[in-house]
């Protein structure tokens, strides 16, 4: 069992071992409706850029972007097991995926984005807990699924680095990751007002995914695997908001699923300053409201 912190229920590996069947069924149980849809198997070479790596599946409401970071409580065997392989064989790497539960038409060749690929974390931290561990990891870039290698004891794949293709509007850039960071310091002034005086940090969320996506990155992988400063920046916005509510968490899920699609680095940049800045109005509503009660 892996426990997300705060959210939780990842979902079991040996449930996926029907994947590696042609043209197999796979039934989703994270949903009270039976979902099925078809994914064909295909034969790849391994690229020179290519990685073989450990993947955990995750229901599609946890959905991880780069530049975000998340706690996992890992206590079952196999989940202990994968920790041990990403630490010491995998350069502290693995993916986080997510199972779409979407249905697909049996016209089309390939499942949803969520279901076809991945984020590439790293670990960053480790706490070894009477049971099982605590480990803190941070999403680095967008991975594909070439294809899946093995369940037992837990999931493998293949993948290669999907980045934003290269944009000649440099200028245009570097000017919407400026308004970007803007506004995400903006926003970071106005949430740690709304935190408890004593418990107060002074980073929120996507204060600490910008100050990480504005640092360079020292992965042991093929420098493919790394975005540029501008693709990660512009996923910076895509964290929870203090005092956010249930309904604002789950239009999050649906923006970070858009995000993640996305090719075009101006467009997701363009996309995460209007995010912000309607979670500027949101949060300074709050904190008009707290200071008359």
């Amino acid at each position: 069992m892996i426990t997300v912190i705060p959210q939780s229920s990842a979902l079991n590996p040996f449930q996926l071992s029907q994947l590696y069947n042609s043209n197999c069924l796979f039934q989703s149980s994270i949903s009270p409706i039976r979902v099925k849809f078809t994914l064909k198997r295909r034969r790849f070479h391994i690229q020179a850029s290519s990685l073989v790596l450990p993947l955990l599946p995750f229901p599609i409401d946890q959905v991880l972007v780069p530049s975000e970071a998340k706690t996992l409580h890992l206590y079952e065997a196999r989940y202990l097991a994968l920790l041990e392989e990403s630490l010491f064989k995998k350069k502290k790497l693995f993916v986080h995926f997510v199972l779409d539960p979407i249905m697909l038409s049996e016209t089309l060749e390939e499942a949803s984005f969520a279901a076809r690929y991945g984020c590439l974390v790293k670990i960053e931290k480790v706490e070894q807990l009477e049971v099982g561990a605590l480990v803190s990891i941070r999403g680095v870039s967008r991975v594909k699924i070439l294809e899946f290698k093995q369940v037992e004891p837990y999931l493998t794949g293949v993948f290669i680095p999907q980045q934003d293709d290269v944009s000649l509007e440099i200028t245009e850039v570097h000017s919407k990751v400026l308004e970007l960071k803007e506004a995400l310091h903006s926003l970071n002034r106005l949430e740690i007002k709304l935190k408890v005086p004593q418990e107060a940090l002074m980073q929120t969320q996507t204060a600490n995914s910008l100050i990480w996506a504005e640092t360079a990155l020292d992965l042991e992988c093929d420098n493919a695997f790394i975005p540029s400063v501008a693709e990660r920046v512009s996923f910076s916005a895509l964290q929870v908001v203090s005092g956010g509510t249930k309904s604002e968490w789950l239009k999050l899920q649906k923006e970070k699923v858009r995000a993640m699609e996305m090719k075009d680095t101006v467009e997701r940049l363009k996309k995460s300053i209007e995010l912000v800045k309607n979670n500027i109005n949101t949060v300074a509503a709050k904190l008009a409201i707290q200071s008359i009660r």
